[in-house]
């Protein structure tokens, strides 16, 4: 419920406090006060689009902030509190929106900075706003089936949401149906690059590294009488077969020196250990030398072997990778493609079986929620039929048709197939016969503003039970309304405050008469500046206003009179309802 709405430089509006309280909330003043700029305000406090035009003329920034009381601490609103970090205190929550001259606008929710739209999603949980555009709304036929959807209650609410899920998944298989079939030519043009590919590899059958060994050796094939003359000299520098100084040599007489002295200090004798082992690892070098010498042998016919070798792998990397090991990655995830390529057709009939059990399943879901949106329709007419009799409208007859359209493409049900969507295969109207004997006739053909009013105000009083929003606004939804229908409008809107938190902005007396609570608008000029400010009403002051609504005359005896038996029959009228 909304407690109190702050709001600060906002249209006519200078500062200004409207302070609500349970049951019916009613806001008169005359006209171009300022009573549509709060419904304004609280738009802007629930996320609708911000415009620089509405902050007040030499003003930097408007601010609108509201209190809101959360009642239930568990619920949807609380726990999308949460989800944005805000804070609750008290079971209190403070909304703020702020906008600049400038056009730039911030949003607080319980005094955390958030996205306008977090403030979209907070309404959806607190507030429904009805004004005079809603009648309009009222023609649509999407408005039509949420007010039927709604009232058929938590079985259809079910439905839908299956229906909504089923009606998903079909969507992704057709999705990949159509792009399996569709894809075809390209599918087959992949694959046979794949397998050319593919082909090419296996011809050559690269092992791993084998690009790597192969230009060693080719380089040891093409360099072999350079890599023996090399080998041979570094052979004979250490352990000469002639009687030439070798570095052998130069090791024993310098082993031989350091033995002559070796008793003369240790030192000498570890030292010539040390010279030992160099000449055991250094002959031991030698021989491995003279070896590799001796098994360099210059072979034209494995050469040839390897330089051809290794142009085939490299006719692979230029084509499929940088190294053989690309190449062969390159082969082994082209495999896995090729066999999803010639899988298509497979998986092409897959999907058609999936296509046809979904279709089978969401056509089932479909014919269930017809049936429920169809019991629902009648007595859903018959609750607002009679409501509008109640509305000055006593002839009045309300009839809500459940139709489908013929789509071959469609779901099959009972042996037709209907066009569909997430929602199922109906569509729904709501049709009005005003008089008695006249042909119930659409909503948009024929329906006056003042009956439009009437119909949705009798449909919102036979949907409060099922509203999940505590707080219903009504701007100005009598207009076009006047005499005993508009007593009747007040009794509907007492009883829908029974059951809600109901906000209206009026010009009827009979409306306002009604009130738990009334504020009027009222507005001042020092000759320069308009402003309009509100003031919460005490009995002699509504007595005053009722008057003023009626008449134009404030002080009128028979205009009081007159409003003071307005009072009398609201107060009987609540007290009774109550």
């Amino acid at each position: 419920m909304i407690e109190e709405i702050r709001i600060a430089s906002l249209g006519v509006i200078d500062e200004s406090v409207l302070e609500l309280g349970p049951g019916l909330n009613v806001v008169t003043g005359e006209t171009g006060a300022g009573k549509t700029m709060l419904v304004t305000a609280l738009g802007l406090l629930l996320g609708a689009r911000a415009d620089a035009g509405a902050v007040r003329t030499g003003a930097k920034a408007a601010r609108v902030e509201g209190i809101v009381t959360l009642t239930d601490p568990d619920g949807p609103l609380a726990r999308r509190v949460d989800e944005l970090g805000a804070t609750v205190e008290d079971g209190t929550l403070v909304l703020a929106r702020q906008l600049s001259a400038e056009g730039r606008s911030r949003a607080f929710i319980g005094g955390a900075s958030v996205p306008v739209a977090a403030l979209q999603g907070i309404a959806d949980h607190l507030v429904a706003v009805h004004g005079q555009s809603d009648q309009h709304r009222l023609h649509q036929a999407e408005a039509q089936r949420l007010a039927v959807d709604g009232f058929a209650g938590e079985g259809v609410r079910a439905l839908k949401q299956s229906m909504s899920s089923g009606y998903a998944a079909l969507r992704t298989v057709e999705v990949e149906l159509a792009d399996v079939i569709g894809a075809a030519r390209e599918r087959a043009r992949e694959a046979d690059v794949l397998r050319l590919g593919l082909g090419e590899i296996e011809a050559v059958d690269p092992q791993t590294g084998e690009d790597l060994l192969l230009a060693g050796e080719e380089s040891r094939l093409g360099f072999a009488d350079t890599l023996r003359t090399g080998a041979e000299a570094a052979r004979e520098a250490m352990s000469s077969d002639s009687d030439e100084p070798d570095a052998l040599s130069a090791l024993g007489a310098a082993r031989r020196a350091l033995e002559s002295v070796r008793e003369h200090d240790p030192e000498a004798g570890r030292l010539s250990d040390r010279v030992a082992e160099v000449s055991y690892l250094l002959s031991d070098v030698a021989a491995d030398v003279a070896s590799y010498a001796s098994g360099l042998e210059t072979d034209p016919a494995r050469l040839a072997v390897v330089s051809e070798r290794r142009a085939a792998l490299t006719a692979l990397t230029r084509k499929y990778g940088e190294t053989v090991d690309e190449v062969l990655a390159w082969a082994a995830s082209s495999a896995e493609r090729l066999v999803a390529l010639d899988d298509s057709e497979s998986r092409a009939e897959t999907l058609r079986v999936q296509r046809a059990e979904l279709r089978a399943e969401l056509a089932a879901t479909a014919e269930t929620l017809s049936a429920a949106r169809t019991h629902a329709a009648g007595r859903l007419a018959q609750a607002v039929s009679e409501e509008l009799s109640a509305l000055a409208m006593p002839h009045a007859r309300i009839e809500i048709r459940v139709g489908r359209t013929p789509d071959p493409d469609g779901l099959e049900i009972a042996g037709e197939t209907w066009r569909f969507n997430s929602s199922g295969v109906d569509q729904i109207e709501i049709l009005l016969a005003a008089n008695t004997g006249s042909e119930p006739r659409p909503l948009n053909k024929g329906a006056s503003g003042g009956e439009l009013s009437r119909v949705m105000l009798a449909i919102e009083v036979v949907l409060a039970g099922t509203s999940p929003v505590p707080t219903l606004v009504f701007d100005e939804v009598d207009a076009g309304v006047g005499g005993k229908a508009a007593v009747e409008i007040g009794r509907r809107l007492a009883a829908l405050a029974v059951s809600a938190q109901v906000l209206v902005v009026t010009h009827l007396p009979q409306v306002a008469a009604f009130a738990d609570r009334h504020l009027v608008v009222q507005k001042s000029s020092d000759g320069r500046i308009t402003t309009s400010g509100l003031e919460v009403l005490d009995d002699a002051g509504r007595v005053r206003e009722l008057s003023r609504m009626l008449a134009g005359l404030e002080e009128s005896e028979t205009a009081m009179a007159h409003a003071q038996e307005l009072l009398d029959v609201a107060q009987k009228a609540r007290t009774a309802r109550r």
